[in-house]
C-alpha cells in the first residue's frame, strides 16, 4: 500500500504542473497553409501480483507521444507522430500516425500512409480516452485487432447515421505461441511475418453519430452497433522458423460491437472471432492446435459519472479462448476516473483481477494500474 500510496502522489504532483495548458496548439496559421503542435504524456505505475510467482512493479512512461500536424495546400495535410515511451530493440522511437490526407470529398477522406486500420471500436478509440487505463482483449493488437498499417485508408459517412471505413495496407506479425500479435511494417524487427491486409466495417448510430470515445460527459443519449472482417495474408518473404515463434500463414477477422451512453452512463460491449493458421501445419503451442486457432475475444466495459464530468466509476469483464486452451482466460476490472480536464488532463485507477491466465487452469494475476495523463 505505502508504494501504491508513493505512486499516485508522484503522478498527481507531476501532472499538476501542467493543468494551464489546452488541448492543441497552432502555432502557425494563414489561410490554408497552418502548423498545429500536441501530444500526449502518460505517466503509469503497474503492480503485477501472480499467485504462482513473484510480484513485480515499475514506474514507466506508457506513452510519450509527440506529433506535428499542418498543410500548405486546400484540402489536403500531413501529420507525424511518434512515441518515445514504449521503444525497443533497434527503434529508438515508435513510429505511429504518419500519413497524408485529402478531404476535399464530401463526406469522405482520403489517407495514405501509417494509420489505424477500421477494426475493433476498442483500438479505433484512443488510448488517451479509454475509461480503463489498459484496453481489454478485444481492443490490443497482440489478441487479433490489427495495428496502424501503411496504405490506402478510406474514411466516410451518410448523413449522421452511417459511418464506414476500408483499407489496404502492408501489415506484420511479431509471430510468438502466446498471441496473435499485429505491428506496423513502420516499426519492423527482423523476425516479423510480412503480408498484407484488407478489410471494411460500417458502424449505424440512430441517435446521431457515437465518436470513438468513452464516458459520458454530455448526457446525452446516443447509441452504435458495428461489424467489420478483415483478411491477412503472409507474403512469404520473411518466415523465420523459430522455436516459441510459430509463423503465421493467414487471419480472418470478424468483429460486432456496441455502444450507449446516456445520463452519464457509458456501456461498451465487443465480440471477435479470428481464425488464424499457421505456416507449418502441425504446429501446436500455446494458442495453436494442430497448425490453427480459433481465437474468440469478448469485452463488456461501463462506467458511471457520479459526479459529472469530474469522477466516473468503471468496470470491466473480458473473456479470451483459443483452440488449444485448457481453460477460458478471464479479467475482471474495477477503477475509478478523476477528471480535470475531461481527457485531456485526468487521473486513472484500475484494479484488475485475472484467472486462468494463457488458458492455463489456476494461473491467476492481479493488477494494479495507476496512470496520469495530459494532452496537449
Amino acid at each position: 500500500m505505502q508504494k501504491i500510496t508513493a505512486a499516485m502522489t508522484a503522478l498527481i504532483g507531476g501532472t499538476l504542473l501542467a493543468t494551464t495548458a489546452t488541448a492543441g496548439v497552432t502555432v502557425y496559421q494563414e489561410g490554408d497553409t497552418y502548423v498545429k503542435l500536441g501530444g500526449r504524456i502518460q505517466l503509469q505505475y503497474n503492480s503485477i501480483d501472480p499467485d504462482n510467482g513473484s510480484s513485480e512493479d515499475e514506474v514507466i512512461f506508457r506513452r510519450f507521444r509527440p506529433y506535428i500536424e499542418g498543410s500548405v495546400h486546400p484540402d489536403w495535410k500531413g501529420k507525424f507522430q511518434w512515441d518515445m515511451g514504449k521503444a525497443s530493440g533497434d527503434n529508438e522511437i515508435a513510429v505511429k500516425d504518419a500519413y497524408m490526407q485529402y478531404t476535399g470529398m464530401d463526406n469522405m477522406k482520403l489517407t495514405l500512409g501509417n494509420a489505424k486500420f477500421p477494426f475493433s471500436r476498442e483500438n479505433l478509440t484512443s488510448s488517451k480516452k479509454q475509461q480503463l487505463v489498459e484496453r481489454t482483449f478485444v481492443g490490443d493488437h497482440n489478441y487479433g485487432s490489427p495495428d496502424r498499417t501503411a496504405g490506402i485508408h478510406l474514411a466516410g459517412k451518410s448523413g449522421d447515421v452511417i459511418t464506414w471505413g476500408a483499407s489496404f495496407a502492408s501489415s506484420s506479425i511479431d509471430p510468438d505461441e502466446d498471441k496473435l500479435d499485429f505491428d506496423t511494417p513502420i516499426n519492423s524487427n527482423s523476425d516479423f511475418n510480412e503480408g498484407w491486409v484488407y478489410g471494411a466495417r460500417v458502424d449505424f448510430h440512430p441517435f446521431g453519430i457515437l465518436k470513438f470515445s468513452q464516458g459520458d460527459f454530455k448526457g446525452e443519449t446516443k447509441a452504435t452497433i458495428g461489424m467489420a472482417a478483415f483478411q491477412w495474408e503472409n507474403d512469404n518473404d520473411n518466415n523465420t522458423n523459430q522455436a516459441g515463434k510459430p509463423d503465421v500463414d493467414s487471419v480472418t477477422g470478424f468483429e460486432i460491437s456496441g455502444a450507449l451512453r446516456a445520463a452519464g452512463f457509458s456501456v461498451d460491449a465487443q465480440y471477435n472471432l479470428f481464425d488464424a493458421d499457421t505456416v507449418a501445419g502441425g504446429y501446436t503451442g500455446g494458442i495453436f492446435r494442430n497448425g490453427s486457432t480459433d481465437l474468440e475475444n469478448w469485452a463488456l466495459e461501463g462506467g458511471y459519472m457520479i459526479m459529472p464530468g469530474k469522477l466516473e466509476l468503471v468496470a470491466g469483464y473480458e473473456s479470451q479462448d483459443a483452440d488449444n486452451y485448457a481453460d477460458e482466460w478471464t479479467r475482471a476490472s474495477v477503477g475509478a476516473n478523476w477528471f480535470v480536464h475531461k481527457h485531456d488532463l485526468k487521473f486513472q485507477f484500475t484494479y484488475r483481477m485475472g484467472e486462468n491466465v494463457e488458458g492455463v487452469n489456476g494461473n491467476d494475476q492481479d493488477e494494479i494500474y495507476l496512470q496520469g495523463q495530459f494532452v496537449f
